[in-house]
Parts: structure tokens; sequence; C-alpha cells
């Protein structure tokens, strides 16, 4: 039920995207205007990811997901009211893009982070494949419908058929039952969450990794989306001959998400990201340098090719990246540098293109592509295991306060006391840091390790909470790789039982 919601709300978005980039062509001949379509629809994601991230780990996610879908149903009416009127200019169409790219920015983050919650682990990979072809079939049938309405009765029905299907979207979400999960604390604040969600993927190097790689692949890869109706002008093509060239990246896509299963037991993430990079860059060239739509077509397969492989095997390594918690607000940092590359990418060769020629600028997206990957060969998306982050409890919990302690009192400062072979000092170290991390992960303000001067082997570690609140939260958010982490830690201790611990509140 919520993968044809999601089937729908990204129909609706192809076929904004498609009535909008064709609508601009008749509105005004600027390039520059025409690629900034694009960058109007993707820019709101950028700009208003991770408050909609954080919204959506704190607040009621069926709701959230409700909303998002009526407010795009409320602007495709205005969008179709206004056209029926014949008053759309250039920079209203821009401005009323942008609302709808808000709409987008604001159900990313949360239909993220519900499908790890609706099944296993082992199932994830096949869930995302679906919803990448949930994502490409919408390719393919947003811009066939919208062009087929627009040639035969214009873009004000296309804004209609798009509130409809919003709305269709948003009453299989409300029949969703979904399942709160239960705390004994009071949720995060709004603040807060975002702080902690930008320092949980400040600290993991997995998720530092996939964002560079998908916001340089975006940046690369929009050159050829943002520029395709000016392809399809320069193929002596109308309407119906963009609507081709999308239909047949999208079927490339599609086509190659059903046999991502098979080829996942032999490639690995990496080299799915090498090569998709390198196949989207060939493909680029060779379409827009076709003499005639024949030949075009069959390198728009092979670009939807390289674009699912890419981006499915990106997500993927996001998601196995990040524990439930913070899921919401990881995904939409990563939706914020994928829509961020498509945005600057859009805009920078648009330019290009305006100064040169639609094949110069995608050439030279092309190479910029290669020349990244063959710059960046350690920059790993799935090179390791991937961590078990399922929920764990700690091992022991904290004995009640003897004092009062208020949950908004702080900050917390915490001491772990650690006695090691001065022998081993390195090797703890470097377990130490990986420590740190983790902490920091968790939403510790700092972390520092101390040497004692006069006890050699003697460590403190140090770790700073926010409140006492955000304390108890942080013991909440605990995950299996947590557990083993903090063995590993223990393995160096010589005292008689365990560390000694110490809470201090401000």
């Amino acid at each position: 039920m919520l993968w044809f919601a999601w089937l729908a709300a990204n129909i609706t978005m192809w076929m904004n995207d498609v009535v909008a980039a064709w609508l601009m062509t008749s509105l005004t001949h600027n390039v520059v205007m025409v690629a900034l379509v694009q960058a109007a629809s993707t820019l709101p994601v950028f700009l208003l990811g991770l408050p909609s991230g954080a919204l959506a780990d704190i607040v009621d996610r069926r709701r959230y997901f409700a909303f998002t879908q009526l407010w795009v149903a409320l602007v495709a009416v205005v969008l179709g009211v206004l056209s029926v009127l014949g008053q759309l200019t250039a920079p209203l169409l821009l401005a009323l893009t942008f609302a709808n790219g808000i709409g987008l920015a604001m159900r990313w983050p949360v239909f993220a982070a519900i499908v790890p919650d609706l099944v296993r682990r082992d199932e994830l990979p096949a869930a995302l494949a679906l919803n990448g072809i949930a994502m490409n079939v919408s390719r393919v049938v947003g811009p066939v419908v919208a062009g087929a309405l627009l040639a035969s009765a214009g873009s004000a029905f296309v804004f209609a058929l798009n509130a409809v299907l919003s709305v269709f979207a948003l009453v299989m979400i409300l029949r969703w039952k979904s399942q709160q999960k239960i705390s004994a604390l009071p949720g995060e604040r709004f603040v807060g969450a975002m702080r902690v969600g930008l320092q949980h993927v400040g600290q993991s190097p997995r998720m530092k990794a996939v964002l560079v790689r998908i916001f340089m692949f975006f940046f690369q890869s929009t050159a050829l989306t943002a520029l395709m109706p000016l392809l399809a002008l320069r193929l002596q093509g109308g309407a119906g001959t963009f609507t081709a060239l999308l239909a047949c990246m999208g079927g490339g896509a599609v086509t190659a998400a059903f046999l991502l299963p098979r080829w996942r037991q032999k490639v690995g993430r990496d080299q799915f990201v090498r090569w998709g990079t390198a196949l989207h860059a060939v493909s680029s060239v060779a379409a827009v340098w076709s003499p005639n739509l024949w030949l075009a077509l069959p390198a728009m397969v092979l670009a939807g090719v390289a674009w699912i492989i890419s981006a499915n095997s990106l997500t993927m390594a996001a998601q196995m990246a990040l524990p439930n918690w913070v899921r919401a607000r990881g995904m939409s940092i990563y939706q914020m540098a994928l829509m961020g590359g498509s945005a600057l990418g859009a805009a920078v060769w648009g330019l290009v293109a305006q100064a040169s020629t639609v094949p110069t600028s995608v050439m030279c997206a092309a190479g910029l592509g290669l020349v990244v990957m063959l710059l960046t060969p350690r920059l790993s998306v799935g090179g390791l295991e991937d961590e078990d982050l399922s929920p764990a409890a700690p091992a022991g919990q904290p004995a009640p306060p003897a004092i009062d302690i208020a949950p908004d009192e702080g900050p917390v400062m915490v001491t772990v006391e650690y006695l090691i072979d001065p022998a081993r000092a390195e090797a703890f170290n470097a377990v130490m840091q990986e420590t740190r991390r983790a902490r920091l992960r968790q939403g510790a303000l700092s972390w520092s390790l101390f040497r004692d001067t006069a006890v050699p082997g003697r460590y403190i570690e140090y770790f700073l909470d926010e409140s006492w609140l955000e304390h108890q939260r942080r013991l909440e958010r605990f995950t299996a790789a947590d557990v083993g982490l903090r063995e590993r830690r223990l393995s160096f201790h010589l005292g008689e039982g365990a560390p000694k611990v110490q809470r201090y509140v401000a």
C-alpha cells in the first residue's frame, strides 16, 4: 500500500517536472531559465532536508507523510488554476516549482525512514530496489502521461491529474496503521535533533564517503537531465521527443533494477558506483552527439541503467550506515547532498551550455565525473562489512542518582577510568578513537582521553552530554555495534571489575 503511495507521489513529481520544463520553453528562450526549472525543483531538498528529517524522527511519521501529500496537492491546484487563467509567467512558474519541491523535501526523508521499519534487514536491498523501480516506473509513466496530456489537453490537465494522484497517495497513507516507538522519555527538541543528526553523520566515515560520492555523481549526471528539453529541440523534436528520451532513460533503470539482485552477488558497491559513473558519462556523450533520435534513445537506456546501479548502491550504503533512531535525519542529509549536487549541476551546466553548446556542456560534466573517480580510489562506500546497528541495551544500567536532578539540568559529565598495559597503549588509543566517534554519533557534546602522569597505563575517558535527559536518551541509542566496541575496550582493562564510571551534573 505504501509502495503504491510512493509510486503515485513520484509520478506526480515527474509529471510536474516534465510539464514545468516544457512549459518554460514556451514562456522564455533563456537557456539558464530552462535549466533552473530542475534547480528550483531540487533546491528545497538541499535547503529544508535536515529540518524535514528532524521532524520525521521526532513526530508521528504517518501524519507527517500524509501532510506532505496534502501540500503537493494544493500546489498542483494553484498551478492548474493559473494555467487555465493564462497567468503563468516564467518567474512565477519557477516559484511554484520551488513550492512543489518543498513537498519533495518533506516527504523523502520520512519515507526513507519508514522502509527499514517495514522489512527485515536481509530484505532491505530488495526493498530499496523496489523503491528504485517505483522511481523509474514513474520516470516512464509520468513523462508519457504528461506528454500525452500536454499534446492533447494542455498543461492545466496535467496539474489537475497531479492533484488527484496526490490525494490518492494521501488516502493510502492515512489507511496505514503505523506503530509508534514507545519510550519513557519525552521527544527530542527540534533544534537539538538537527544538531545530533549533523553530528552523527559528521562522525561516520561511511556516511561521509557516501555523501561525497552521491553529490559528485548527481552534479555530473544532472547535466543530461537538466538540458534534455534542449536536446529534444536539437533533435528537431517536440514534447513527444522529450517524453521519449525520459521514458527510455526510465525504462533502462527499471530493467536494471530487476537484475540488480543477481548482479549484487558478484559485484560490490564500490564497483557499481565506478562502473555506473563511467557508463553514465559515455552514454550521456553518445546521446547529445547522436545525429538523430533513433541513436539517442539507446544511449538514454544505458544512461538509465547507469543511474540506477549507482544511485541504488549509494542509497543502500547510506541506509546500512544509519541506526533507526537517526535514520530520517541521516537520509535527509544524504538527500541534501544528492539534490544539492543536482541543483548546482543544473545551474552550472546550464551556464556552460549558454556560453558554448549543449553537447559541450554534457561532455564537460562527463569528463569531470571520470576525473573525480580516478582521483578518489580510496573513498569507499562498501569496502568493509556493514555494522550491526540494530538496537541493543547497554551492559548495566547506571544506578539511580542520589540527588534530585531535573530533566533539563546539565550538561552532564561522564568519566570512565581504565587501567591498561602500557605496552598496548597504541592499540588502546586506536580503539578509543573509534569510541570517540561512537560517543559523538550518539549525541555527546565533546570527548577527550587523558593519561595519568603519575600512574603509567591509567587513562580517564571523559565526555559531555547536553542535559540529564540527553544523557538518558543516549543510553537508548546503543546498538549491537556499540556493544561490540565496548567489549573491545574492556579487553584492555586490567583492573578488578569493570572500569569505574562516574557522572557529574553542572
